[in-house]
């Protein structure tokens, strides 16, 4: 049986041009631009307009990801999407995407993890890879948060954004020389004991309102470090490598207070850390993809360096991931 690997070929983000900086939210909220910051580490994320969907988001991050590839869209077998605003309840936000860019060759469908969800979809469309299912796959996160905040909801209403990032995998066999790079390994993991912790109520259809976020945060805190860093050891553990061996954490964006908890938990130099939630917010699910496409254009990352993805989301769902770029 042949084996294949899942390389990257390449990395594109999307961000809405609309910004709501702290400072437009204090007219709205019994909040200030210090206490925001202080808090949570954010100064501003994009929000789309009300004409836009999850799929116009992750349709553009996805064009950019194949230019980066230099692959063509008709040349993707696989399109997974990880959302939680999706277009519609059905058909997937996944199919829609194909049909924008284009990509008429490609199976595709949704995958719902919440701020986990990119690793989650990461790791399935890896197992088509490997299993020689597919050849090119297209692993997009995507949320459009906005639609789903009450914005007269102080605790939520200040946390979140809307983006989208995405990546193109190829598969790779042991006669080719990139045989080496790729996805290492992938770790799920979830525990719906915790589902109250953080979740979306149910939309009124009387007036047609959406659901809103609902979230314990202090409890999602104190749930974090502990899940992430359990997500981190399982990488470390799984490959036999220490935190030195690692060249950059992409952390999902939630709080600049928990990726702060985790450099001190596992001794992790903030300088190894890609963070953009002073400037993203948490975009779910779109996170990680937004930060890594920063972090390629930007040059830090680089070939043959070694990068580990963490998340925690509602769920409760965690996940991790190591790539060797």
């Amino acid at each position: 049986m042949q084996l294949f690997k899942s390389v990257v070929r390449g990395v594109g983000g999307y961000l809405p041009p609309k910004c709501v900086k702290n400072i437009d939210l204090e007219q709205s909220l019994a909040t200030t631009d210090t206490w925001i910051v202080e808090r949570t580490g954010m100064k501003q994320r994009h929000v789309i307009e009300d004409n836009q969907n999850t799929s116009d988001l992750a349709s553009e991050a996805a064009k950019i990801a194949l230019a980066h590839a230099g692959i063509n869209a008709c040349d993707i077998d696989l399109i997974v999407v990880a959302t939680v605003t999706p277009d519609h309840p059905f058909p997937a936000t996944a199919a829609r995407v194909q049909a924008k860019i284009g990509a008429s060759k490609a199976f595709a469908f949704d995958v719902n993890a919440v701020c986990s969800g990119f690793i989650y979809a990461l790791s399935v469309a890896d197992q088509y890879i490997k299993t020689g299912m597919a050849k090119r796959a297209l692993v997009i996160g995507a949320d459009a948060m906005s639609k789903i905040i009450d914005w007269n909801d102080r605790a939520t209403a200040v946390l979140f954004g809307d983006g989208a990032g995405a990546l193109v995998l190829e598969a790779v066999d042991a006669s080719n020389e990139d045989y080496d790079r790729g996805v290492l390994s992938t770790h799920l993991f979830s525990n719906g004991s915790c589902y109250d912790l953080l979740y979306v109520d149910t939309a009124n259809a009387s007036n047609k309102q959406a659901g809103h976020v609902k979230m314990q945060g202090r409890e999602i805190f104190k749930y974090a470090i502990k899940l992430i860093g359990e997500a981190v050891e399982a990488v470390l553990k799984n490959n036999s490598i220490t935190v030195d061996d690692i060249d950059w954490f992409v952390p999902h964006q939630a709080n600049l207070r928990i990726i702060e908890g985790i450099s001190v938990h596992f001794k992790i130099p903030m300088k190894k850390m890609v963070v953009t939630v002073d400037r993203h917010s948490n975009t779910s699910a779109a996170t990680i993809p937004l930060a890594l496409w920063e972090a390629v254009n930007d040059g830090r990352i680089q070939k043959n360096q070694k990068v580990v993805l963490e998340a925690m989301g509602g769920g409760l769902t965690w996940a991790s991931a190591l790539l060797k770029w």
